[in-house]
C-alpha cells in the first residue's frame, strides 16, 4: 500500500534525527492557556461550569464529523457570543508528548489516520500528505514549543496550506482524561438495574481497559501569523460561526490563544490540488464543482458578507463526492463596511453628465490627439482609496478601478475567473504583478471600449498606446479555443462547452450591475437544463463506469 510505503520512508528520515531531537530541553507547560468560548448572552455559568469549559470544547470539537458534508453535528458548535476564556492552572497538563514517537508507534498512528479518512479520498492524497519534509517538522515543532499547551491537545501530521496571513496543519486531536472519565463513568440504564441479575447484560467489570478506543478526529489548526490585526482575527471568528448552519462552509470548531498567537480548530477536508485536475475536468465535473460552489455562495452573500478572496484553493473541492466546503475568511467583511459612494451608485443620466463635465474628460474633448507619456513624479492630488484585498488574478474590475461601494458581485466575478480557468485549460489564467497589468490583461480581452466605458461607471479614465489591444476585444468562445490550442476553422465548441461559455458571460460581466447573483447563476440552464453531444455523454458514461469500480474496489 502507498500510505505504508510512504510511512516507513517517513521513518527511515526520522530515525537518522531521533537522538539529536530527543537530546533537546523540553519546555515547560505554560501556567495559562486562553480559549475562545462562543456562550450565549443570556447564559449564566457558575464557577464549576466554567472550570469545566475546556473539556466540554474538546468533546464538542470531537463529536462533529469532519468527513460528511450537511451532517455534522452543528449543535455543539455553541452560541452568538465570542469570548476569551482563560484556562485554571490545575487544568493544564503536567506532561507534554515526546518530540519523537517510536517507529512502530508512528506506523500504528499512520494506520490509525488511514482509517478514519479511508474512502474518502484517492491514494495519491493520502500519499502526498504524508510526506513530511523536514523543514516542516521543524516548523511544527517550533509551533509546538511557542503555543504552550497545543501539543498536550493536538498532535500535528503535516502542514496543508501557507498564505500571506496563516498556515495550516493538519494534526490528531488527542483525547483527553476528561473525555475518558465521561466514557469510563456513562451510569448504568435505570431500566436495567431492576432486572433480575440473571438477566442484565453482561458488562466489563475491569472498567476502562477493553473499553473500545475511538477513532482519532483529524482537524486542521489555523495559526494566524501576529502580524494580522486582533480586529482581523475577531472578524474571521465571528463569520465563521455566523455562517455554521451551512454545509458549504467549513465551521468553526473551537479556537486557542496564547500570548499574541491564535489558533483555530476546523474540521479537516479531504481534496485535491487544484493543478492536479484541472486539466482533465469533463464539462459534467464542472456543473458539479459550481453547483457546490454558488451554494456556498448564496448562504455567504444572503448573509451580507463578501468573501473577496475567492479562488480554487480557499474551495476545498471532493471529486470523489462531489461537493465542496469554503474556506478562509481571512479577508471576509460584511457588505457596507467602509462604504462611501461611488459614482456607479448614481444613475445613468446623472452619471454621464458628471462625467462628461470633468477636468479630464474635458481636457481630451478639445484636445482629441493628446496622449499621455507618464505620470506626474510628484502628484499632489489626493488618492483614492478603497479595499483592494483579494489575490491577483482574480480580482474584479471594480476592485482594480477602486470602486468605493463594492458589493458581493465581486465573488461572481472571481468564480467566472475559475470557470474560463477550467475551459481554457490554463492555470492560473490572468498572471498579472500588479493592477495596472490586471486592466491591461482585460483589455486584451473584452477591449479598449468596453474598459473605458467601464472605468468612466467609477469615475476614472482608461487609456493604453498598446497596440495589440483592439477598440471591440474578442469573445469568451474565442478566447477559450485559443487557449486549448483548437484554432483551426473546424475546431468548435461541444454542445457542453457552448452551456458553459453562455453561463460563463453572465459571470465575467464587467459592469457589477448586470453580473449575475449566486441565485440567479443557479437558476441557469448549465444547471437546470444540462446539454451534451454524443462524446461528452460517452466520456461521462465512461468516467462514471471508472468511479463505480473504484468504489467496488474498496
Amino acid at each position: 500500500m502507498k500510505l505504508r510505503k510512504t510511512a516507513q520512508g517517513v521513518l527511515q528520515r526520522l530515525r537518522s534525527k531521533q537522538t539529536s531531537i530527543n537530546s533537546a530541553n523540553e519546555p515547560k507547560a505554560s501556567e495559562t492557556r486562553y480559549n475562545v468560548v462562543l456562550s450565549s448572552p443570556d447564559a449564566q455559568q457558575s464557577e464549576e461550569e466554567t472550570a469545566r469549559l475546556p473539556g466540554q470544547l474538546q468533546r464538542a470539537a470531537a463529536g462533529t464529523s469532519a468527513s460528511i458534508l450537511g451532517k455534522r453535528g452543528r449543535h455543539n458548535m455553541g452560541h452568538p457570543n465570542i469570548a476569551i476564556h482563560e484556562d485554571r492552572d490545575d487544568l493544564l497538563h503536567d506532561t507534554r508528548r515526546p518530540k519523537n514517537v517510536k517507529a512502530n508507534e508512528m506506523e500504528h498512528t499512520l494506520s490509525q489516520d488511514d482509517e478514519s479518512v479511508e474512502g474518502s479520498y484517492s491514494e495519491d492524497s493520502e500519499e502526498s500528505d504524508d510526506e513530511v519534509d523536514e523543514s516542516v517538522i521543524e516548523d511544527m515543532h517550533k509551533l509546538e514549543e511557542s503555543f504552550k499547551g497545543i501539543s498536550q491537545k493536538y498532535r500535528l501530521i503535516n502542514r496543508i496550506g501557507e498564505g500571506t496571513f496563516s498556515t495550516v496543519y493538519k494534526a490528531e486531536q488527542l483525547q483527553q482524561d476528561d473525555d475518558l472519565d465521561q466514557e469510563n463513568d456513562e451510569p448504568q440504564e435505570e431500566s436495567d438495574t431492576q432486572l433480575p441479575p440473571s438477566k442484565r447484560r453482561k458488562t466489563n467489570t475491569a472498567g476502562t481497559h477493553t473499553k473500545s478506543r475511538r477513532r482519532p478526529q483529524i482537524v486542521a489548526l489555523k495559526k494566524i501569523y501576529v502580524t494580522s490585526s486582533p480586529h482581523r482575527i475577531l472578524n474571521e471568528l465571528e463569520l465563521l460561526h455566523e455562517l455554521r448552519e451551512s454545509p458549504y462552509i467549513c465551521p468553526l470548531l473551537t479556537a486557542f490563544r496564547h500570548l499574541d498567537q491564535v489558533v483555530a480548530v476546523l474540521p479537516y477536508f479531504r481534496h485535491l490540488d487544484f493543478r492536479l485536475y484541472y486539466r482533465d475536468f469533463l464539462v459534467n465535473d464542472m456543473r458539479h464543482y459550481f453547483r457546490s460552489l454558488f451554494n456556498a455562495l448564496w448562504h455567504v452573500h444572503k448573509a451580507g458578507i463578501l468573501h473577496r478572496d475567492i479562488k480554487p484553493t480557499n474551495f476545498l473541492y471532493d471529486h470523489s463526492k462531489r461537493q465542496g466546503v469554503l474556506v478562509d475568511f481571512g479577508l471576509a467583511e460584511r457588505q457596507g463596511t467602509d462604504w462611501q459612494p461611488c459614482l456607479c451608485c448614481e444613475a445613468r443620466d446623472k452619471r454621464k453628465d458628471k462625467f462628461l463635465n470633468s477636468f479630464a474628460v474635458q481636457i481630451l474633448q478639445t484636445q482629441p490627439d493628446l496622449m499621455s507619456t507618464g505620470y506626474p513624479k510628484s502628484d499632489s492630488r489626493p488618492s483614492r482609496r478603497a479595499n483592494r484585498a483579494g489575490t491577483r488574478g482574480f480580482r474584479a474590475p471594480e476592485v482594480l478601478l477602486k470602486c468605493t461601494s463594492q458589493t458581493t458581485k465581486i465573488d461572481i466575478w472571481s468564480a467566472g475567473v475559475i470557470l474560463l480557468t477550467l475551459l481554457a485549460r490554463r492555470f492560473p489564467f490572468f498572471n498579472s504583478a500588479d493592477d495596472v497589468d490586471a486592466m491591461i490583461e482585460m483589455a486584451s480581452i473584452f477591449g479598449r471600449k468596453k474598459m473605458q466605458a467601464v472605468a468612466a461607471m467609477h469615475g476614472q479614465l482608461f487609456e493604453t498606446n498598446i497596440e495589440t489591444i483592439g477598440e471591440r476585444g474578442f469573445t469568451l468562445e474565442k478566447i477559450i479555443l485559443w487557449a486549448s490550442c483548437r484554432e483551426k476553422e473546424h475546431d468548435a465548441l461541444r454542445a457542453g462547452e457552448a452551456q458553459a461559455v453562455s453561463f460563463l458571460s453572465g459571470l465575467l460581466e464587467l459592469d457589477a450591475s448586470k453580473r449575475w447573483n449566486a441565485k440567479e447563476a443557479l437558476q441557469h440552464d448549465f444547471f437546470t437544463a444540462p446539454v451534451e453531444d454524443e462524446d461528452e455523454r460517452a466520456e461521462r458514461e465512461a468516467q462514471e463506469a471508472a468511479e463505480q469500480a473504484e468504489r467496488m474496489r474498496r
